[in-house]
């Protein structure tokens, strides 16, 4: 007799009253070979920010669907053009400013995000992180500076912005000293929350309901430390992975180019050697760039208020950072995991929080969706006056990964045209 699958989100509902079911046999894949295919098919997702916004006219088609005119900058991502979508009509309604760049990943409704009373939440980046931590020696990576990860309390996550350092973390073995420092350096963190959660369970008892609920959300960090301490002592005395490629020299801001490089070659062997699935990246600079045509900076060049000369100087930039973010896909594609490519198990999500970066609009924001394993579309277009919620795209993002969620940020619904 054929077994029906259920769903896990199953409830038995009476007179008002919902009872979630227990997991059940009926509730597991319909195969043990299903469910083995899918552990050893790993999903990953990589965000990338930049602050400074893509010129529109260059950046979006003028037609939409598979069959869409390449833009300009478009024109370089050609090889992969079946591997991505690019959407407009996108955003997460911020008022005007840079401060919006905080809510970029997070989605969080609007009214949280406003000059001098930001309220954030959780970016997407690490909502995916937490369903996935300890399976890799990094959660999750943070790279590039910004203020683009943000933890489910709302406290901005630190970036690593020196390419080397996030090397020697990901492939540089450490001596037997280091290690042995490490080891202790561990033991020592585990055996003081031991004693903090003792004294807290004497405390609770005498606390009201109030400073009960800040104790709980304190209580939250803590275990979050024990479960990062116990990934910690189990990974210290893994090898880390060997590869090829020699450790990067540090590169200037100015060196925008090849800098961007170094981070997608980094995040590549991240990825191709299984040591992270989630990484946020983020790419800015204010400095003039050392890019043939450019002897302004790059801030100056995006805020152009459409000075012809500027905005062929912005144009010129904006076209090397496209075609390294091609060069990459490239990379992705051609890198194989089984029996598909390293693109293909990853959600690749490229935009910026300014849409016009001149007068600094948060709205229409140029989005790329490469990758994943998605049905990708061409070019699909929302309305550009009232902008679809990007989070109904970061929901359906999430669920690409194999998450039940339903929830993201401000979102509205599910994206569902890829």
């Amino acid at each position: 007799m054929p077994r029906h699958v259920l769903d896990r989100r199953t409830f038995l509902r009476s007179s008002g009253i919902a009872i979630g079911l227990p997991f059940l046999d009926a509730m597991m894949p319909l195969s043990a070979a299903e469910a083995k295919k899918a552990a050893a098919t790993p999903k990953r997702m990589l965000l990338v920010g930049r602050p400074l916004g893509m010129h529109a006219p260059n950046f979006f088609p003028t037609d939409t669907g598979k069959n869409y005119t390449p833009s300009r900058y478009l024109k370089f991502l050609q090889n992969r053009r079946d591997d991505f979508t690019v959407f407009s009509g996108l955003s997460h309604r911020y008022g005007a400013g840079h401060y919006a760049e905080v809510g970029l990943f997070t989605g969080v409704h609007p009214d949280f995000i406003r000059p001098n009373d930001i309220k954030n939440s959780i970016s997407l980046d690490q909502e995916l992180a937490s369903h996935l931590a300890g399976q890799t020696r990094f959660n999750s990576l943070v790279l590039g500076g910004g203020s683009a990860a943000w933890n489910r309390r709302g406290v901005r996550l630190p970036a690593e912005q020196r390419v080397s350092s996030v090397f020697k973390q990901l492939f540089i073995q450490g001596t037997a000293d280091e290690t042995a420092r490490e080891m202790r350096r561990i033991k020592d963190g585990q055996s003081i929350l031991d004693d903090v959660r003792d004294q807290l369970g004497s405390l609770n008892a005498k606390l009201g309901s109030e400073d009960r609920e800040r104790l709980d959300l304190y209580v939250s960090s803590i275990r979050e430390a024990e479960l990062k301490l116990q990934q910690d002592e189990t990974w210290q005395v893994t090898p880390k992975p060997q590869v090829e490629m020699k450790p990067p020299v540090e590169l200037s801001s100015a060196q925008l180019v090849e800098r961007s490089r170094q981070w997608y070659d980094l995040i590549h062997l991240a990825f191709q050697t299984d040591s992270t699935r989630v990484v946020s990246l983020w790419l800015g600079s204010q400095d003039k760039p050392e890019i043939q045509g450019v002897n302004i900076g790059h801030h100056d060049a995006s805020h152009h208020g459409q000075d012809p000369g500027k905005l062929e100087q912005l144009a010129l930039i904006e076209d090397a950072e496209m075609k390294v973010f091609g060069e990459f896909l490239d990379k992705m594609k051609a890198s194989f995991e089984g029996e598909q490519s390293l693109l293909d198990r990853s959600s690749i999500f490229f935009a910026s929080n300014l849409g016009n970066a001149s007068n600094h609009d948060n709205t229409n924001l140029p989005v790329i969706l490469a990758g994943g394993g998605y049905k990708h579309a061409g070019h699909i277009a929302h309305d550009k006056q009232n902008n679809t919620f990007l989070s109904n795209l970061f929901v359906r993002m999430i669920q690409q990964t194999g998450i039940e969620l339903d929830k993201f940020g401000a979102n509205t619904g599910v994206l569902s045209e890829v």
